[in-house]
C-alpha cells in the first residue's frame, strides 16, 4: 500500500478522477480546494504515528511528487521507452533534422552583401597603400567607388533610399582622394576633396582642406595652400589644439616658401607661446637667421633650450645604468624596450634641431669676430646640454681649419685629450686629418691610432689611419682598413675611392674599376670618380668602354681640356681622326698654350696637306718655347712644301743667325740654296765642320764608355752609373716621335756631309713620323 508508484498506475487505470487533497474529491472544473500541509497519519502507519513528508493529505489519496527533486530531471512517471534512463538533456531523440534551405535574397539582404564588399575593397587599398603598392591601391579604391554607386542605385530602386549609408560614402570617396595624392594625381584628388568637402551631409569634412593646402603645397602654389590651410583651421574647434598647432606650422612653412619671414614668424611664435616643440622652435630661429636678427636669435635659441626633452637622464649612476641596458639590448642579451627607443629617438631628433640652430648662428651672431659668435653658443649650451657644447666646441676648431688658422684649431682640438673618451675619439679624428694635410704623417698616425683605439666603430678614423699607411705603401693593410670602414659604414665614400686607389696601386684593376662603380652609384656626378672608371679602362686597352666614360665625364666638366684631348687620343687610336680632331680642337679652344695638343693638330694639319692652317699652330707652339728650334723649322719646313721657298729661305737665314750651330738648319738652307740656284759654299763648309766635330764628339763619348767597361771588370756599377744607364738607353732607343718633333731631314742632302744629291727626295714630314705624332 505504501507503494507510491504502483497507486499512481491504479488509479489511472480505473478511469477514476484526479486524487484529492483534502477529505473528499473534487470535479473537474471546480475549485480544489488548498492542499493540506498538516502532518497527518498515513494508512497503513504503524499505531498512527507520524509519516513521511510525501504524505502531505489527511486522506488516503495520492500525495503529490517531491517538489526539491523534480528540476534536477527526476520523474516519477516512468514510460515504456525511457524506463530507467537518466536522460535530462533528451539526447536520446536523435539526430537533428536537416537545416531548411535559404530562401532567395531579397533586395536588403543583396544590399548588406554588396556593402560588405564595398567594406572589404576599401580595407584592401588601404593595406596596398600601406605596403607601398600604389597602382594596385587606385584600382581597388576605384573598384569600391563602382561598387558603392551601384548599391546607393540598388537601395533607390527598390525603396530603401532611407537605408544609404553616408559615413560608408564618405570613406569611399575620402579613400579615393588619398589614393590619387600618393600616386601623384594632383587634380584628380583635389577633384574628389572638393566633391566630399562641398557635401552638406559631411559637416565634419572640412578638415580635409588641409589635404588639399598640402597638395598645393606640394605644386609650390603657396597662397593657395594659406587659403586652404586657413579654411581648415575655421572647422577645426579650440578643443582641438595640437591639430590647430599643426596647421599653424604649415601656414609659416608656406610663408616661408613665399619669403614672407615676418609672417612666418606670427605663426611660428604662436605655437612657440602656447606649446612649444623643436621643429617649430627651429623653424623660428631660421626666419630670425633669414632677417639677420641676432638678438631675436638669441631670444629664440633660448627658447629651443628651455623645452624639455623626454628620456634625459641626469644622475650619472643612472646614465651608466642606461648605457649598460642599451648595450645588453644591442648585443642580444635583453629585450629590446620600445619605450626606451622612443624617447632614445626623441632625443636624438631635439638635439639635431638644436645642434643645426647652433652652427647656423654662431657665425652669424657677430659679423666683426665670428668667434664670438660661438663663445655666446658654447655657454648657452654648458648650462643643460655639455656634450652638444662639445661638439660646437668641435666644430669652432674646424672653423679655424677653413680660415686657414690651423695653429688655433690644433689646440682647440688637443684640449679635448681630458674628456671623455667619445669626445677625445671625435677630436682625435679632426687632429689626424689636420696632420695628414699638413704632411706630418707621424702625428697624424699617432692620433689615427688613438680614434681607432677610443672607437673602433668610427669610420673617418678608420679612413685616416688607412691613409697614413697608404702613405707608408702599405697597401695591403690599409685596403684591409678601408674595408673595415665601408663594414662600420656602407656608404663612406672617402673609404670606397681610397679603396679603389689602393686596388689600383696593387695592380688590381679589376677591383679597383669595381669599387669606383659602386661609389659611382652613391654619387653619380662626381667627376673624379668617373674619371677613375675612364682611366682605368683605358689602361686595359678597352678604348671603347674608356670613350663612353669620358664622355659621360664631358657632360660634368664639359670644359676640361685634359679630357677632351684623352677622348680625342681615344679616338685616333680606333681609327676615327674625324672624332679625334674634333675633340683635340675642343681641347685647344679651351686651353690653348698645351703643346701636345698644338703639335698633334699642326702635323694632323700637315698630314692633310692644309699647311696654311698647320703654320698657324707652330707658331702658337713657337710663342710658348721661343728657345725651341724645332717649332720654327716646322714654320719653315710648312712654307717649303708650299712652293713658298723665298719665304722659307728668309726664314732658315734667320735661324741660322740666331742658332750658328745648329746642324739641321745648315741642312734645309743648303738643300734650298740648292735648288734656288744660289750659292751655298759658306754653308756647305760649316755643315762639313759640324759634322766632323759631332762624330768626332761621339767617338770621344764611345771610347770613354769602353774604356770605364774594361776598367770596371764586370763589377756592379755605382750610384752615378745607374743612374746614366737609362738616360742612354731612352737616348738609344728614343721614339720616332722625338725625332719627328725634333725636324726632319732635308731635301736632297747627303746627312755624312758631302754635297752629293742623292737620288732619293725625303719629304720633310714621312707618313710614319706623322703617325707617330698622332699617337
Amino acid at each position: 500500500d505504501e507503494d507510491y508508484d504502483f497507486n499512481y498506475d491504479l488509479n489511472l487505470n480505473s478511469n477514476s478522477g484526479p486524487p484529492g487533497t483534502a477529505s473528499g474529491g473534487y470535479a473537474f472544473g471546480q475549485k480544489a480546494p488548498r492542499m493540506s500541509t498538516a502532518m497527518q497519519p498515513q494508512p497503513g502507519g504503524a499505531g498512527g504515528g507520524p509519516a513521511s513528508r510525501m504524505g502531505t493529505a489527511s486522506q488516503g489519496g495520492e500525495a503529490r511528487p517531491m517538489t526539491s527533486v523534480s528540476g534536477a530531471g527526476f520523474s516519477s512517471k516512468q514510460g515504456a521507452g525511457n524506463r530507467g534512463t537518466f536522460d535530462p538533456l533528451n539526447q536520446g531523440r536523435g539526430a537533428a533534422p536537416a537545416l531548411a534551405e535559404k530562401a532567395d535574397n531579397s533586395a536588403e539582404d543583396l544590399a548588406k552583401e554588396m556593402e560588405k564588399a564595398v567594406h572589404s575593397l576599401i580595407e584592401q587599398s588601404a593595406q596596398s597603400s600601406e605596403n607601398h603598392e600604389f597602382t594596385k591601391a587606385l584600382e581597388k579604391a576605384k573598384d569600391a567607388g563602382k561598387k558603392e554607386r551601384a548599391l546607393c542605385k540598388h537601395r533607390e530602386s527598390n525603396g530603401l533610399a532611407d537605408q544609404i549609408n553616408v559615413d560608408l560614402t564618405y570613406a569611399v570617396w575620402f579613400n579615393l582622394a588619398c589614393v590619387y595624392q600618393q600616386n601623384g594625381m594632383m587634380e584628380e584628388a583635389l577633384n574628389t576633396y572638393t566633391l566630399v568637402v562641398k557635401n552638406k551631409n559631411y559637416p565634419q569634412a572640412g578638415r580635409l582642406r588641409v589635404n588639399m593646402g598640402n597638395i598645393y603645397f606640394y605644386q609650390k602654389k603657396y597662397p593657395q595652400a594659406i587659403k586652404m590651410y586657413r579654411m581648415a583651421l575655421d572647422q577645426i574647434p579650440n578643443s582641438g589644439k595640437e591639430v590647430r598647432f599643426k596647421i599653424f606650422r604649415n601656414i609659416g612653412n608656406s610663408f616661408v616658401r613665399l619669403g614672407q619671414f615676418q609672417d612666418a614668424i606670427q605663426s611660428f611664435e604662436t605655437i612657440m607661446n602656447a606649446s612649444p616643440d623643436f621643429q617649430t622652435g627651429f623653424n623660428l630661429v631660421l626666419c630670425y637667421y633669414a632677417l639677420g636678427d641676432a638678438e631675436k636669435m638669441k631670444r629664440g635659441f633660448n627658447k629651443m633650450l628651455a623645452i624639455p626633452i623626454a628620456g634625459i637622464v641626469e644622475e650619472e649612476d643612472e646614465e651608466e645604468e642606461v648605457k649598460a641596458v642599451e648595450e645588453a639590448e644591442a648585443v642580444g642579451q635583453a629585450r629590446v624596450d620600445s619605450l626606451r627607443e622612443e624617447l632614445r629617438k626623441r632625443r636624438k631628433e631635439a638635439e639635431h634641431y638644436i645642434i643645426t640652430a647652433a652652427r647656423l648662428i654662431a657665425p652669424a651672431l657677430e659679423k666683426s669676430d665670428w668667434t664670438v659668435g660661438y663663445e655666446w653658443v658654447n655657454d648657452a649650451l654648458k648650462i643643460d646640454h655639455d656634450n652638444l657644447a662639445s661638439q660646437m666646441s668641435i666644430d669652432q676648431g674646424l672653423q679655424y681649419l677653413k680660415n686657414k688658422d690651423f695653429e688655433k684649431a690644433i689646440e682647440l682640438l688637443k684640449s679635448f685629450e681630458k674628456k671623455d673618451q667619445n669626445m677625445k675619439a671625435m677630436a682625435a679624428t679632426n687632429l689626424s686629418f689636420i696632420y695628414f694635410l699638413e704632411g706630418d704623417y707621424n702625428n697624424a698616425d699617432e692620433y689615427a691610432d688613438l680614434a681607432v683605439r677610443n672607437s673602433r666603430y668610427n669610420a673617418k678614423a678608420l679612413v685616416n689611419k688607412g691613409n697614413c699607411l697608404f702613405v707608408a705603401q702599405e697597401f695591403h693593410r690599409a685596403k684591409e682598413l678601408y674595408l673595415e670602414a665601408i663594414g662600420v659604414q656602407a656608404d663612406c665614400v672617402e673609404a670606397i675611392y681610397n679603396l679603389g686607389l689602393a686596388n689600383m696601386r696593387m695592380s688590381s684593376p679589376d677591383e679597383a674599376r669595381q669599387a669606383f662603380e659602386k661609389l659611382h652609384t652613391i654619387i653619380p656626378n662626381n667627376p673624379a670618380v668617373i674619371y677613375q672608371i675612364a682611366n682605368l679602362y683605358e689602361q686595359q686597352g678597352k678604348n671603347q668602354q674608356a670613350a663612353k666614360w669620358f664622355n659621360v665625364l664631358i657632360t660634368r666638366v664639359p670644359t676640361d681640356p685634359g679630357i677632351l684631348s684623352r677622348l680625342g687620343q681615344i679616338f685616333s687610336k680606333e681609327q676615327e681622326e674625324s672624332q679625334g680632331f674634333h675633340y683635340q680642337l675642343e681641347s685647344y679652344r679651351h686651353y690653348p698654350v698645351n703643346l701636345d695638343v698644338i703639335s698633334w693638330l699642326g702635323v694632323w694639319f700637315v698630314k692633310h696637306e692644309m699647311y696654311e692652317k698647320s703654320i698657324h699652330y707652330f707658331e702658337r707652339a713657337s710663342q710658348i718655347q721661343p728657345n725651341e728650334v724645332k717649332w720654327r723649322l716646322m714654320v719653315t719646313s710648312c712654307y717649303r712644301r708650299m712652293g713658298n721657298y723665298s719665304k722659307a729661305l728668309q726664314l732658315y737665314e734667320q735661324i741660322h743667325e740666331e742658332y750658328p750651330d745648329n746642324i739641321e738648319c745648315l741642312r734645309y738652307l743648303v738643300a734650298i740654296c740648292k735648288d734656288l740656284g744660289r750659292p751655298y759654299d759658306e754653308h756647305q763648309q760649316k755643315l762639313v765642320k759640324l759634322d766632323r766635330q759631332l762624330a768626332t764628339k761621339s767617338q770621344n763619348q764611345q771610347g770613354g764608355g769602353a774604356m770605364t767597361n774594361m776598367v770596371g771588370g764586370g763589377g756592379p756599377a755605382t750610384s752615378r752609373e745607374r743612374e746614366a744607364s737609362p738616360r742612354a738607353e731612352a737616348k738609344r732607343d728614343s721614339p720616332k716621335k722625338q725625332q719627328a718633333l725634333a725636324a726632319p731631314s732635308a731635301k736632297g742632302v747627303d746627312n755624312r756631309g758631302g754635297g752629293r744629291i742623292q737620288e732619293r727626295e725625303e719629304e720633310d714630314f714621312a707618313d710614319d713620323d706623322v703617325n707617330d705624332l698622332l699617337a
